[in-house]
């Protein structure tokens, strides 16, 4: 297959690479690409054989591929919420070329014997590139170290409980040690379930008015601030995942001006939406850890701005629709989020927070660094591994047209700015500019 883009705006942050380009691709390799100082005319004849595609990106911009560092694909165990297969297709529609998906699965992936069928399960059905992320503990109980070289030696490129954080210290001192020994970080899911004791929104006048019980931002805060304690202790890096309050942000900045090996992620929803989203007890919005308020969301918005929050993550989770039409108090955590993600995200640029190259890097540059893995970039003789995006075209979220199993969102029938038309992994492709 023969793909070209002209006058396309290339901006890539891998390569440090950007200004008006024409791009080839041949056979899932980029063979050819000129920078130019203006747009050239040009007229396209279409098709001059089922082989080839010809694509006219003035105006467009070409990506390379996002990193989602927070996935949940279900598989193995959970295939009627998502299978690999349905996942990373959700995923190159969303721009994302590469998941890192986590351990809760059934059964959970704390053995190499599960990381394989993943990574089989990735190369014969999955769309996109799969990084399976192993579990810290055996079946995410908190209690026994799982054999993380093992995993790390099958494929593994991170460590997580997500789901359920870790409660017993020295169990988490231990896992940092062994974690800097492999040369893998861990992601930590900061909560004390103690605090959360079975709460299910934000704690603060809003579930005292709905008859919720909540869960105080401390639950968050207070896990935050051990790990990064036991992270100044071992000298061992340390992920805090899905970074929700004020508090969290204010404890990572003092970590990063004290040299501690921290860095951190948050999700869409929590810079777009606010406890509010579920005063109509709207089971779509139910999320852990739960949505904050205004000061929380304008708190991580500054965070990004200021580099204190590294990346952006989808923790996409889907649920099948029985696990979320049910009361709010037993609904199923979870967004379905990787359709949405990107697009959610360029509001950060429209509305001035990130420039555009920031906002690449926070699902690019940082995550390859955080992972040590590699990524080429757009570059002659590299994969294939790129996204043609309109900034500003707009278009309305459909959850039944979404590729995902998972049509948990709250985001239905909003209207965003910011389109993914063409996703290109390798040989693979997928085409959204009719859609």
């Amino acid at each position: 297959m023969l793909i070209k883009f002209y006058n396309a705006n290339l901006l890539d942050p891998i390569t440090k690479t950007k200004g008006l380009a024409d791009l080839i691709i041949e056979d899932g390799v980029i063979s050819k690409i000129k920078l130019k100082r203006k747009s050239t005319p040009i007229q396209i004849k279409g098709k001059k054989s089922k082989n080839i595609l010809e694509i006219n990106a003035e105006g467009l911009y070409l990506f390379p591929g996002l990193i989602d560092m927070h996935t949940h694909l279900r598989e193995p165990g959970y295939e009627y919420k998502e299978t690999i297969r349905t996942g990373t297709l959700a995923a190159l529609r969303g721009g994302f070329t590469s998941v890192c998906c986590m351990a809760n699965t059934f059964p959970v992936n704390d053995n190499p014997e599960v990381t394989y069928y993943i990574l089989a399960k990735a190369k014969e059905e999955g769309s996109c590139h799969v990084f399976p992320i192993g579990a810290i503990t055996k079946g995410l109980k908190g209690e026994e170290l799982s054999e993380m070289a093992m995993l790390r030696e099958a494929g593994c490129v991170a460590f997580s409980d997500d789901g359920m954080p870790v409660m017993n210290s020295i169990i988490m001192k231990r896992a940092l040690e062994y974690s800097k020994a492999i040369g893998s970080p861990l992601i930590s899911h900061c909560e004390d379930i103690n605090l959360s004791e079975d709460g299910v929104m934000n704690e603060g006048k809003l579930s005292f008015y709905l008859g919720l019980k909540g869960i105080p931002k401390a639950s968050e805060e207070v896990m935050v601030a051990r790990d990064i304690l036991l992270s100044k202790y071992t000298k061992a890096p340390i992920h805090i995942a899905h970074v929700s309050t004020k508090g969290s942000v204010e404890l990572i900045k003092f970590a990063k001006e004290q040299g501690i090996a921290v860095t951190a992620e948050t999700c869409p929803h929590y810079f777009t939406l606010t406890e509010e989203a579920v005063k109509d007890y709207n089971t779509n919005a139910k999320v852990n850890p739960p949505l904050r308020t205004e000061e929380d969301l304008e708190a991580i918005k500054a965070a990004l701005k200021e580099g204190i929050i590294d990346v952006i993550a989808t923790d996409h989770a889907p649920h099948h629709i029985d696990e979320k039409k049910v009361p709010f108090q037993e609904a199923l955590n979870g967004i379905s989020g990787l359709e949405t993600a990107f697009s959610l995200s360029l509001r950060l640029f429209h509305e001035g927070t990130l420039s555009l190259e920031e906002l690449i890097e926070k699902f690019t540059v940082s995550p390859t660094k955080i992972l040590k893995i590699r990524k080429e970039g757009i570059k002659e003789g590299a994969q294939a591994d790129l996204i043609l995006v309109d900034i500003n075209k707009e278009w309305t979220v459909d959850k039944n047209k979404f590729l995902s199993l998972g049509k948990n969102t709250p985001f239905d029938l909003w209207t965003l700015k910011g389109k993914v038309l063409f996703t290109v992994k390798g040989k693979k492709f997928l085409d959204m500019r009719t859609e």
